[in-house]
């Protein structure tokens, strides 16, 4: 994969109003499961879960798996998307 596509996955990774609420939401609180990112945003479970995914995919969240429940934390890479998204605003 060249560099130029590289880039191209993070920021498709980030380019959804759920998945940059999530970045923000995991910065806040830190590491979080599926259930708890979906009470906290009030969004559908099955919506949450697709984006988290494809944020994972994208090397902006980690996965630690934790007896049945799975913890998602920011990754380095995504508090430097988060700064990057900070200057736009």
């Amino acid at each position: 994969m060249s560099k130029a596509q590289e880039l191209a996955e993070i920021i498709k990774g980030s380019a959804n109003h759920h998945r940059i609420n999530t970045l923000f939401l995991l910065e806040k609180k830190g590491k979080l499961t599926l259930d708890e990112i979906v009470d906290s945003l009030g969004a559908n479970y099955k919506t949450i879960a697709v984006h988290v995914s494809r944020l994972h995919k994208s090397g902006l969240v980690t996965k630690r798996y934790k007896a049945a429940a799975v913890e998602h934390e920011l990754t380095a890479r995504a508090r430097l998307v988060l700064n990057f998204l900070r200057i736009l605003e």
